[in-house]
């Protein structure tokens, strides 16, 4: 008789069970109600099949719809599967590559056959069979097998691209097929759901196609993918599609245009052209984040945009980012013959190589180098707006939320292993003023230790623990703050503490970060004189609050639907007139507001007014002064405030008076 294994309960129950059981089995077991609801099963943490039989002796937790993070990745990697099982049964010659799941969908890449790439217009069409799969409740059925039988099962039906990665997979190593009924099957890692009936026929929608490279090499097959998105019923659907129309309206590309604030163009691909109105929010954030890093003790510096590609591979940064990185030869053509000028320049074999930095830190470390460092003078923090250049794909481009050419309010605080805690909880704090200054909550998340990685464990243990009791001590680490450890998501060098900020619609957006390394600092020699008159190592925090000013200001846009609070606002106020008889009121009121301090603009058009308050509405104007022959007389203006139906009428000192407490920025209204 076999032995029985052992499922241990969450609620410290153990069922003792014949091996081949299965936690749908267990589930059954329990209640029919369970049965149903179950969908999955977490076997000894790891998220399974709710039809795969245990190993062995496990700690079971079974997963139904409530533990909608994971029910969510299991339906949309089943949509993803569904789709492609679709479009293969439309079009028997398309080849199948892959199709994950994403944050709020999931997508497939297709080999089209002979009918060429997909189009918008196909989609309709293959959600209607997509409908008719999910009714049909078939089966998803894993099975294990070896590489060879598995390679050439796609070359007999003509998989490919397939066959190319099944050929790249280790030898010797189970592989997993999914077949979903007994006509369709695909190689994936899983889990599944247990059928496609599981899935809801109204709770998904495919959004568009696009083009991309087989394993996102420009040099290899260009092909079609099919996005999607994914719920776990239509009431979520409908509530993502009424998110993504809000988002649709609040796109900063479409705002940045109407507000004239910023372009982009081909001949500076990935570079912002800003335009006046879209870098006077530059500066105003400027000013604003240089009073609080004064305010908390840093000094700022400016750095060299070129280094020498040896101090990049001192660093490490060349081993790990080099294909992102812009690099030019030291040299000048027309120089012992090599090239013919500028228009055809020559290399020398010999020459030395420069990179345009694609981050600050480095050149940081050169800058605390210099000179001798005390232990008295620790902790130095040392902030930069500086300006970086990564050599990003042109797919992943996206206005300012991903650019090659992008600034940060950077900043590196050398410290004793002693300080480090007590400089990232004030860094914390810092942190939380200015997202509450710009109305955001936020979460809090540490990312921990990637596979490949520089540095020991024990130092590794060490800066982990210090970024958890920092955020300890600043009371942070619990639910309020959506406290969260990210397993194998650190940098190379360095565990990060990560803010996630959430929007006015609901979405998040990772932007400030503060990293404990201790691995650059020895890599590039840094050293402090200790009270032992030793050398020791600094440790070296890299940290940022809006990450970088592009992204955030574009984040800005899209929260605030173009309405930027009145300080940040490029023009807080226009005057503008009813009758040509009141212009010389209109300028003159202009001119007080200027020199009240408020940035203001006089509108004088012969148009109707109507017209005008329309257009600077639409260009998001906080306030709208108007003023004709009646307030000239009586030295009143008639403000109209941007989402407000009435007016106000006001006196023209009251209106600055008015407009100045709005105009002041939060840390210095406070």
């Amino acid at each position: 008789m076999s032995e029985l294994l052992k499922i241990s309960l969450p609620d410290g129950s153990v069922r003792e069970v014949e091996p081949g059981t299965t936690p749908a089995d267990i589930a059954a077991a329990i209640g029919p109600g369970l049965a149903k609801a179950a969908i999955a099963a977490r076997v000894d943490g790891e998220l399974r099949d709710i039809m795969r039989p245990f190993d062995g002796d496990a700690q079971l937790a079974l997963v139904t719809a409530k533990d909608e993070a994971d029910a969510l990745d299991l339906a949309r990697h089943d949509y993803a599967h569904v789709l492609a099982e679709a479009v293969q049964a439309l079009w028997p010659d398309t080849q199948i590559t892959f199709g994950p799941s994403t944050d709020d969908g999931f997508y497939y890449d297709f080999a089209p056959g002979e009918r060429g790439p997909f189009t918008d217009e196909d989609l309709p069409v293959i959600e209607n069979k997509m409908r008719e799969l999910i009714k049909a409740d078939k089966p998803l059925r894993r099975e294990e097998w070896d590489r060879d039988r598995l390679i050439q099962w796609f070359r007999d039906h003509g998989e490919t691209f397939k066959a190319e990665w099944a050929g790249e997979l280790p030898e010797g190593e189970a592989l997993t097929v999914y077949h979903s009924g007994e006509d369709w099957l695909d190689l994936c890692r899983g889990p599944h759901l247990a059928s496609t009936g599981k899935l809801d026929p109204a709770a998904f929608k495919l959004t568009r196609v696009s083009g991309a490279y087989w394993r996102g090499d420009q040099s290899n097959a260009m092909l079609s993918r099919i996005y999607g998105t994914g719920w776990l019923n239509k009431k979520q659907l409908n509530a993502h599609l009424v998110r993504l129309e809000e988002a649709a309206k609040r796109d900063h590309r479409k705002l940045g245009n109407e507000m004239d604030l910023f372009h982009l163009q081909a001949e500076a691909q990935g570079s912002v052209f800003w335009h006046p109105k879209g870098y006077r929010i530059w500066r105003e954030l400027e000013s604003y984040m240089r009073r609080k890093m004064d305010g908390a003790g840093y000094a700022e510096i400016k750095t060299p945009q070129l280094m020498d590609v040896r101090q990049w591979e001192q660093s490490g940064h060349w081993g790990k980012y080099a294909e992102n990185m812009f690099a030019v030869p030291d040299m000048v053509p027309e120089v012992d013959g090599l090239g013919d000028g500028p228009a055809n320049p020559k290399v020398a074999p010999d020459a030395d190589w420069m990179a345009i930095k694609p981050m600050n830190c480095p050149a940081h470390v050169l800058v605390f180098k210099q000179g001798i460092t005390s232990y008295r003078d620790l902790p130095i923090r040392l902030g930069e707006m500086g300006c970086c250049h990564r050599n990003e794909p042109h797919g992943a481009l996206h206005g300012l939320m991903r650019v090659r050419q992008f600034t940060q309010d950077d900043a590196h605080i050398f410290c004793t292993e002693a300080q480090v805690v007590d400089e990232v909880r004030a860094f914390c704090k810092l942190a939380d003023e200015v997202y509450r200054d710009f109305g955001f909550s936020y979460h809090v998340k540490l990312a921990l230790r990637p596979e490949k990685r520089f540095g020991s464990d024990a130092d590794w243990d060490k800066a982990e623990q210090e970024l958890r009791d920092a955020v300890a001590e600043a009371g942070m680490a619990n639910d309020d703050y959506g406290w969260e450890e990210l397993p194998g998501e650190g940098a190379f060098y360095a565990p990060k503490l990560e803010w996630h900020l959430t929007d006015a619609i609901g979405r998040t957006w990772q932007v400030g970060t503060i990293q404990g390394d201790r691995v650059l600092p020895e890599r590039l020699d840094a050293s402090y004189v200790g009270e032992d008159g030793a050398r020791h190592r600094p440790v070296m925090l890299h940290r940022a609050i809006f990450g970088s000013y592009e992204r955030f200001i574009g984040i800005l846009i899209e929260h605030f639907a173009g309405r930027l609070p009145v300080w940040l606002a490029p023009v807080q106020a226009v005057v503008a007139t009813i009758v040509s008889d009141a212009d010389d009121y209109a300028k003159d009121a202009a001119a007080k507001l200027q020199a009240a301090g408020i940035r203001v603009e006089s509108d004088l058009r012969n148009e109707k007014i109507n017209y005008k308050v329309r257009e600077h509405s639409h260009a998001k104007v906080p306030h709208i002064l108007v003023v004709g022959k009646r307030e000239a007389q009586e030295g009143t203006v008639a403000v109209r405030t941007l989402g407000e139906q009435a007016q106000q009428m006001m006196t023209l000192d009251e209106a600055i008076a008015m407009l100045k407490g709005k105009a002041t920025p939060p840390d210095l209204a406070r």
